[in-house]
């Protein structure tokens, strides 16, 4: 897998409650993205957040529980991101979806593909 040095990188924030046929939406997303080969994919989790809603999510001891933010970051090829988007569309009932321009410095053990 060769990902371009001008690649883009694609963010979803959501909460980790949030669920697609009755599975983690997180997992969903991922096991999605390496069925479409993507270069890879990042799930993050964040100690505290809000979002829409203004309701804060945390981790604190008494609400270990609770609904935290997540956020997956996947870097490819633009072409590949937005060919992916769709099949993330139909997965997301809420959350918020951000793309932006990057450059790979380095891509696993191996060589950037060209520009």
């Amino acid at each position: 897998m060769q990902v371009p040095k001008d690649a883009v990188l694609l963010r979803i924030f959501f909460g980790e409650a949030d669920k697609f046929h009755g599975r983690p939406l997180y997992e969903c997303i991922v096991l999605k993205a390496r069925e479409m080969h993507l270069a890879g994919a990042t799930v993050l989790r964040g100690p505290m957040g809000f979002g829409h809603s203004s309701r804060v999510h945390t981790a604190k001891i008494l609400r270990l529980s609770e609904d935290l933010p997540l956020v997956i970051e996947i870097v490819d090829a633009e072409d590949r991101i937005n060919a992916f988007l769709p099949q993330l569309d139909a997965m997301m009932g809420s959350g918020l979806v951000t793309m932006e321009k990057v450059k790979v410095l380095q891509y696993g053990a191996g060589q950037l593909a060209p520009a």
